[in-house]
């Protein structure tokens, strides 16, 4: 008999899927990052509300303001200068210790300074790098790539490690993830990537589409256990619950984070676009 949670959970991700698809293909570019900052702006919202719960004092709804800018100004390819993004990131800094110049309070002055830049880093930089992708020639193609060969390895960690897992991964930070799962996840995202080469983004080398697989197959999973570490030191099981039997945007969103960026570089780098 199939659970409740289990059902709930297909049901959740068969829309997640329908939606984002029809985010990637089907509506105007505009639309598409206007998805990716509302996602960053969620992800962060929920980030904030994790370390608060430890008693942090951070500058929350200043760091998502500075935080949705980051995917906004990719967006509008505003660019002062190469590498302005760190620019950025330095001014922000600057202006969170003025902030800091005004609280009474300074005894969590450097924590909340460097966990409102980490949350930056983490969730907006990284998340924003989905819309540098898909500016690159083929970008909706490259696009569902990665969110392809990314998430099917999450598919394939939770089915393996549901119905075969039985030697833990890492106790401390995640109980229920094995090592089985993490096999399984793995050979899903290595699959994917050699599938999708041969049936529908054929001008990327099969070389590289082993090479891609294996490395986003690895990097989804620790960026999925990355999460997992920030959420068991603040004490929750997931980061929100605007998804039944997912959790929320930063758990659905957390394997991406990683992907993203490294992607990204990947393909300029081999100049495979």
């Amino acid at each position: 008999m199939i659970s409740v949670p289990f059902k709930n959970r297909v049901i959740t991700a068969i829309l997640l899927i329908a939606l984002v698809a029809g985010v990637v293909f089907f509506v105007p570019e505009f639309i598409y990052a206007a998805m990716v900052v509302f996602l960053t702006g969620i992800g962060l919202y929920e980030f904030y509300s994790l370390i608060e719960k430890k008693g942090i004092l951070i500058y929350k709804y200043f760091g998502i303001a500075v935080g949705a800018l980051i995917p906004l100004s990719i967006y509008f390819r505003f660019e002062s200068t190469k590498g302005w993004e760190l620019l950025f990131i330095a001014t922000a800094t600057l202006i969170f210790f003025v902030l800091q110049f005004v609280r009474k309070d300074s005894s969590q002055a450097i924590i909340g300074i460097s966990t409102t830049l980490f949350g930056i880093f983490y969730v907006s930089w990284f998340f924003s790098f989905l819309i540098k992708i898909k500016f690159l020639d083929s970008g909706t193609q490259l696009v569902a790539f990665l969110l392809a060969v990314t998430k099917m390895g999450d598919i394939g960690a939770y089915i393996i490690g549901s119905n075969f897992g039985k030697r833990i991964l890492i106790s401390r930070i995640s109980p229920k993830k094995t090592l089985e799962g993490a096999l399984g996840g793995f050979i899903f995202s290595v699959l994917t990537a050699i599938a999708l080469g041969m049936f529908y983004i054929k001008f990327i080398p099969l070389i590289h589409l082993i090479a891609l697989g294996v490395l986003l197959g690895i990097i989804a999973q620790l960026g999925d256990l990355c999460e997992s570490l920030i959420k068991r030191d603040c004490g929750v099981k997931d980061s929100g619950n605007y998804f039944p039997g997912l959790g929320g945007v930063l758990d659905i969103i957390d394997s991406v984070i990683f992907t993203s960026p490294i992607f990204y570089y990947y393909i300029l780098h081999f100049n495979i676009v």
